[in-house]
């Protein structure tokens, strides 16, 4: 059987899967709707400010609808957030200090953070060289959540628990809000001061609510991830309980300022609108990643989530077991991206990160992860991570290409 029919089948295998993403989707808009209705948005919501950016109401409107959708007390979107590791580094800096500790709970953490808490690099005014402790819990043989060393895990000095959503670089699988809400439920049973925070990106509008709504204390995000809907131009976000979302926005202006102050430079009708497209872009990322992992598990590679599996957030990892094989499938999916499907990926430094990446994203907003995306890092086994999409069709047709250039796993029958 062709690479394509092969496809083709696992597209009309999936139309019961896509149908109740769908049912999941009108579930998260009527939410985003009535934080809409509730706070009353309007046209003149649209207009923004510029300077000092006080008394910006549409940024304050913003605010509240975010804070509304998440069931948290408060939140701040900002465009001054550069990506979704500069909302949570303002975060941690916000509410550590020294003498503090930090705890993963959910293994190593993403790349972009080891700098961040000072696992990498010096002399950069890392969490580490501020005095700041760090210490992971490991996950299991089979990639869980150690719920018996978390059982015991919590110390005078432990004051911020770090909760990954996302698998990241990592072949585990993605926590659902049940396994966060279980985290928070251990962490507050030992000390009920410890601060639970969640790195939530990937994670908005997979499920029904937010890890806010499950017990989380602060979470934090990138708009240019799913509660950008595809069009928010840049920014994150953070969300949770009121002050600890003041100490986050205090680390990302000044201390006296916080909430108060960003302009929001007339983006704000692109964030709200990206926030209402939102549950409809996460859910054509759901039926992408169906249609990426049932078509390269079919052609004898192991994919992370596998096919049987409900899928946690908008990523798909395929093992590919190869360098050359890692640069072919990305070279493939720009080939059908919308934007720059002339370049050519090839693997390169990136600031935040150890090892040489290679990425092809052809998007609308550069580095948008909500827009089909395909990237990793050039490293034993070689996996690649695709991400987003804005429909599944385009998925599809980038698969098909991918599996072209790829071909089956090695001593795969078919």
């Amino acid at each position: 059987m062709t690479s394509l029919k092969m496809l083709s089948q696992s597209e009309k295998a999936l139309f019961q899967i896509f149908y109740a993403i769908d049912l999941q989707v009108k579930v998260n808009l009527n939410r985003v709707l009535a934080a809409f209705r509730q706070h009353r948005v309007g046209t003149h919501h649209f207009t923004g400010v510029s300077g000092y950016g006080h008394d910006d109401l549409g940024r304050e409107i913003l605010d509240r609808v975010f804070a509304t959708v998440a069931q948290a007390e408060s939140a701040a979107v900002r465009i001054q957030f550069v990506s979704g590791t500069h909302a949570i580094a303002c975060a941690l800096f916000g509410i550590l200090r020294p003498g503090d500790e930090m705890l993963a709970v959910a293994g190593a953490p993403y790349d972009t953070l080891e700098e961040v808490i000072g696992l990498r690099g010096s002399a950069q005014g890392s969490l580490r060289e501020f005095g700041v402790t760090y210490r992971e819990i490991g996950l299991t043989e089979t990639g869980q959540i150690d719920w018996r060393a978390l059982s015991t895990a919590i110390a005078p000095q432990t004051k911020l628990v770090l909760i990954q959503r996302s698998c990241g670089y990592s072949w585990r699988p993605s926590l659902t809000i049940a396994e966060i809400a279980k985290i928070v439920r251990l962490v507050k049973q030992q000390n009920p001061d410890t601060v639970c925070f969640v790195d939530n990106c990937y994670g908005e509008f997979v499920e029904d609510r937010e890890p806010t709504a499950a017990g989380a204390d602060l979470m934090a995000g990138s708009l240019i991830k799913n509660p950008g809907g595809t069009i928010a131009p840049t920014g994150g976000y953070v969300a949770g309980r009121a002050e600890l979302v003041e100490a986050a926005a205090c680390r990302l202006t000044a201390p006296g300022i916080g909430r108060s102050g960003g302009a929001t430079l007339n983006q704000t009708r692109l964030l709200l609108q990206g926030l209402f497209l939102a549950p409809q872009m996460v859910g054509e990322a759901l039926k992408a990643n169906y249609v990426i992992a049932r078509s390269f598990d079919q052609l004898g590679y192991a994919v992370n989530p596998p096919v049987a599996a409900a899928q946690r957030e908008v990523i798909q990892a395929i093992r590919l077991g190869s360098a050359q094989k890692l640069i072919e499938f990305c070279r493939a999916v720009q080939q059908v991206s919308p934007v720059e499907a002339y370049v050519d990926p090839v693997p390169a430094a990136m600031p935040g990160y150890d090892t040489q990446l290679i990425m092809a994203g052809g998007t609308f907003i550069d580095g948008s992860t909500s827009e089909l995306s395909a990237d990793g890092p050039l490293r034993e086994p070689y996996v690649v991570y695709c991400q987003g999409g804005t429909h599944w069709t385009h998925a599809a047709l980038a698969m098909e290409a991918a599996a072209a250039a790829v071909g089956p796993a090695p001593g795969f029958a078919g």
